[in-house]
């Protein structure tokens, strides 16, 4: 979640809290004096090129004043559009629905358990928001029943030796190949529980959807406070029915766990067009046909990983582009390049309209800061360097690796990636305690696993 140039205090959690999510951002943002850039309960209203734009590039913004009621146009050099992707919620319309007793409402509307109590609760869609939802209900409702049209791979937070799951993501692994990566992603989240004995085992590979993390699902299975049951058929009165032909009665409240539909209300079709929840933008970022690459749509990805790192590196490519010190290309390139993700994405997941701006982390982090010409050279780096090219290459892939070269580069980079262990563990080991020794050892066999590896990923990724 950490920006480039701007570690998260040591003493703030790993996986912040919302509210302590928002004190980092104002953190950042009194760190580099921003405050007095935002203009806040500004509602957008409409984004159009200029009445010059053919020759300026420029974009005319209106926008209202939601406590004055009062509305502007002005008119900026360029724009980010920083929105987002969860507009609307979709809300699927199954038979019987109308005639259900019960309360149906979407998971964009549902806050807290209260209100749940000695509930029988039917959450429909098994994404994060399902899972987080059906988490929280179990401690309050008498029973929660989560419905899922394919079954999925769950992931939990907690990773190898208690680190976050994020810190596995290591460049090296890049070079595993996809059919062996599969059966070891299989091996190890079967370990935790047999997603078979659990009834979540899906048909596809856990890269062939949108990752789900959950660290309570299955104790909550165990515990029998949740069960999973097929896609929904229909409502009944009081009930629902599922495909496989089973019916579960009395329920009081069904939620929708079915994702958004995502949107640009505020911009004109000819510049973004929303088709079946995909858009067609350049590397997510830059509308193709466009004569002028003044603007930019940051965040309209779907990550592994963390969306504010890579956020931010759109945002650092977009200004320079901005600023005509970086070109984009032509359109037929841009355009052929759109087609490539689309394919390859097509290829490698489920199809659904949740899985129209997927990205890998390490690999788009890389391709974006390539454009920018802050992405290290590794090879040169294990020469001049080789502690922390190690560092890089077989550690945690962070944001900070974007600050060490190029434009923008920040002092401050290599001691963050040195100390960037130190401020995993500090919010954790909150009491003192002796330290275990490692009896174990490092093994021969893994240093020439290593020694292999490195000598591979330096040989055919960087070359």
């Amino acid at each position: 979640m950490a920006f480039s140039d701007f570690p998260p205090p040591k003493e703030y959690a790993n996986y912040m809290h919302n509210t302590q999510l928002i004190k980092y951002f104002r953190l950042y943002a009194n760190h580099f004096g921003l405050l007095k850039y935002i203009h806040f309960n500004m509602k957008v209203d409409s984004v159009k090129p200029s009445s010059d734009y053919d020759t300026t590039g420029r974009w005319d913004l209106t926008y209202t004043d939601t406590e004055k009621n009062v509305s502007k146009t002005d008119s900026f050099d360029s724009v980010m559009v920083c929105s987002g992707h969860h507009v609307d919620p979709h809300k699927p319309k199954f038979p019987g629905q109308d005639e259900f007793q019960g309360r149906i409402i979407h998971t964009h509307d549902y806050k807290v358990p209260q209100g749940y109590e000695d509930k029988r609760i039917v959450v429909i869609g098994i994404g994060n928001s399902g899972g987080d939802a059906a988490v929280e209900l179990a401690k309050f409702g008498s029973q929660v029943f989560l419905s899922t049209r394919r079954g999925c791979w769950v992931n939990n937070r907690v990773g190898d030796h208690g680190y976050p799951l994020d810190l596995r993501n290591r460049r090296y692994a890049q070079l595993i190949p996809a059919s062996i990566k599969i059966n070891m992603m299989k091996k190890l989240l079967n370990q935790r529980f047999d997603h078979a004995n659990y009834g979540l085992l899906p048909d596809h590979s856990p890269i062939a959807q949108h990752p789900m993390v959950n660290d309570g699902l299955p104790n909550e299975i165990l515990s029998g406070r949740i069960k999973i049951k097929a896609n929904v058929k229909q409502f009944l009165k009081t009930a629902i029915e599922f495909e496989d032909g089973t019916i579960e009665e009395d329920i009081d409240d069904v939620i929708m766990a079915t994702g958004y539909v995502f949107g640009f209300p505020f911009l004109d079709e000819s510049v973004v067009k929303v088709v079946n929840n995909g858009v067609s933008l350049y590397k997510y970022i830059f509308p193709p046909t466009l004569k002028h690459g003044t603007l930019a749509v940051i965040g309209c990805i779907q990550p592994h990983g963390a969306i504010n790192p890579i956020s931010e590196l759109q945002s650092r490519w977009a200004t320079r582009v901005f600023k005509g010190l970086v070109k984009l290309p032509s359109t037929d390139v841009m355009m052929a390049d759109i087609r490539e993700k689309k394919e390859a994405m097509a290829r490698r997941y489920v199809k659904s309209q949740r899985h129209t701006i997927q990205v890998d982390f390490i690999a788009y982090m890389d391709e974006i800061a390539k454009e920018i010409g802050v992405r290290p050279n590794f090879r040169q780096m294990f020469c001049t360097d080789p502690a922390l090219a190690w560092k890089c290459v077989f550690g945690p892939v962070t944001p900070y690796q974007y600050r060490l070269v190029g434009p923008g580069k920040w002092d401050g980079a290599k001691e963050a990636i040195e100390t960037m262990w130190e401020r995993v563990i500090y919010p954790t080991k909150s009491r003192p305690v002796k330290e275990l020794k490692n009896v174990q050892g490092f093994g021969k066999w893994k240093f020439l696993i290593f020694v292999v590896l490195i000598m591979s990923f330096l040989i055919t990724y960087y070359l």
